[in-house]
């Protein structure tokens, strides 16, 4: 099943196949919520957005799933917390097309990750939300210049939904 969320900027459209998530609704609601707010202040600081918004894909999904998409696309056989397939590359600042792409979530390597963070899950998938949307917007955490910008947008983007700095204490993506 599929539930579209709208924002402004973005137009989101949910997906779940798998996994242990809440319902499609409440997850649409949480990206509605978490990416309008990132696409927001990202706006705010200059980040262009087609008028009419520009749409972007979500699928929660499992482990296997992901292993099979991390396999198949990045050539390692191992499920990771998420994926960003931008439509057509982008770098930070450009406008991005009517489609920005999509972004590929796997439940049981996030909950290991929140539950090792000793963080809530929630609070996890929100930094995941918001670090693959940035991904589609063309940033990257590569190189350490890449990865203190983007880290810091990330930390702007969460201190904005009361979220503390995921980064502290920790060395760069």
């Amino acid at each position: 099943m599929n539930s579209p969320a709208q924002s402004k900027k973005l137009l989101i459209e949910v997906s779940v196949e798998g996994g242990q998530w809440e319902p499609e609704g409440v997850l649409s609601a949480m990206c509605e919520r978490v990416l309008g707010c990132a696409a927001d202040y990202l706006a705010e600081h200059g980040q262009p957005f087609p008028e009419n918004g520009t749409e972007v894909s979500m699928l929660f999904t499992e482990d296997e799933e992901m292993r099979l998409i991390n396999g198949r696309w990045r050539s390692k056989d191992a499920p990771t917390n998420v994926l960003s397939f931008p439509s057509a590359p982008l770098e930070p600042g450009h406008i991005p097309g009517v489609f920005l792409g999509d972004i590929v979530l796997a439940y049981d390597t996030i909950a290991r990750e929140a539950e090792s963070l000793e963080i809530p899950f929630d609070n996890h998938l929100t930094h995941l939300l918001v670090h693959g949307l940035l991904h589609l917007l063309g940033y990257d955490h590569i190189h350490d210049g890449q990865a203190r910008v983007m880290e810091n947008l990330e930390t702007r983007i969460l201190a904005k939904l009361n979220l503390s700095d995921p980064y502290e204490d920790t060395d760069p993506v």
